[in-house]
This record gives C-alpha cells, structure tokens and sequence, in this order.
C-alpha cells in the first residue's frame, strides 16, 4: 500500500512529479512573457499571472521567490538566446572585416530580441528601473555584452582596422543606443524595414569603433 502510495504521488496523469512541475514552471514563463510583455510588469499581480498559468499560488512560490524572478528569467532566457545566436552568426567568420562581423552579430541578435514584439518590451524596457535586484541583473548582462563588444573592437585593432584605445566607454553608448533604436523601431509598427535597422546599427558600431582616438 505504501510503495503504491508514493508511487501515485510520483506519477499522476502519466507525469511524474518533476515533470509537472516542469509544465508549471514553463506556463508561468509563458504568463509572464503574456503579460509583462503586454500590460507590463507593474500592471500584473502574482495573482494574474497564476490565473493565466493556471496554477495556484503555492505552485508559483515553488518556483520562482517572487514577480522579480520570474522578470529575470525571463530576461535571462531572451538575451541567453540573442547572445548564442550572435555568436553563431559568428563562427567561421574569423578573418571577416570588421563590418561583416558586425553587420552579422547585429542581425542575429536583433533578428532574436525582435522576432516577439513582447520579448522586445522585456528586453528593452520592462527590465529597466524595476528594483535594486533587477538592476543588478541588467548590469551583469551589459557587462557581459561590454566585453563582448571591447573583443571585437579589438580584433578589429589587431586587423589594422582601428587605432588602440580602451573601448568600454564606446560599447557602453554602443548598447544605449542599440536599446533605444530597437525600442523605438518597435514602438512606431516596425515602419522600417529590419534590413534597415541593422544596417544603422552596424554604421553606428562600426564608425564608433574605427573613428581616430
């Protein structure tokens, strides 16, 4: 009685214990991403994402500690993706002018963090200013992307295509300016073609990192 007993409480539906809640986990992303992407993060409950996830309260508890989790898994995932999908773009590319490099990080990451327009709103906007911890967060991100960026700026030195000079001021504006044309692209109906978008972009990194020192 009592192995069938724990064995019912492992498996019910066929599902064992870790895979249910596995399916519950991913519905409360699927939520978040729902409604921080729609309504915003300040506009939605723990209650409003457990209705739409249709788990209970305790349920969402065992997974994440609270709104602002959730919010940064969320983030974690989008720019784990943009970032991956970036430096795919990049392999086998490791003689290729500094533009190219460019041009081909830039559409894979933008490509990425704009193929949902709710996974731009995390991205680039319901991220910002929420809390010290969500704060934190983002910069660990952007310090991440900094060094990302200084590498190439110089492996483009090392090519003879820039002068040296320290280049974290440079990737810094580079990102502000990033999240803010992506933004605001996103935010007029994507008027512009995306071709366009990451021809600027690439403009933009390339005449920043080659401009005399």
């Amino acid at each position: 009685m009592t192995g069938t007993t724990r064995a019912s409480r492992r498996h019910y539906g066929g599902r064992s214990d870790a895979q249910r809640r596995a399916e519950r986990h991913e519905r409360l992303m699927e939520a978040g991403l729902d409604l921080f992407g729609s309504d915003g993060y300040a506009a939605t409950s723990i209650e409003r994402l457990c209705a739409t996830a249709s788990v209970s309260t305790r349920n969402f508890y065992e997974e994440f500690s609270g709104r602002e989790a959730l919010l940064m898994a969320l983030h974690d995932r989008i720019t784990q993706r943009a970032m991956e999908n970036a430096l795919a773009a990049l392999a086998g590319c490791e003689e290729d002018p500094l533009r190219d490099r460019v041009g081909k990080m830039v559409r894979a990451y933008i490509t990425t963090t704009s193929s949902d327009p709710k996974w731009t709103r995390l991205a680039y906007v319901e991220v910002v200013g929420v809390s010290t911890a969500v704060e934190q967060h983002r910069l660990t991100w952007r310090e991440r992307i900094i060094e990302f960026l200084v590498g190439e700026a110089n492996r483009a030195v090392r090519r003879g295509e820039a002068a040296p000079r320290d280049f974290h001021l440079t990737a810094v504006a580079f990102i502000g300016a990033v999240n803010e044309l992506v933004y605001y692209w996103s935010t007029h109906d994507r008027v512009h073609p995306l071709d366009d978008l990451c021809a600027e972009v690439t403009r933009l990194a390339v005449a920043a990192i080659t401009s005399p020192s």
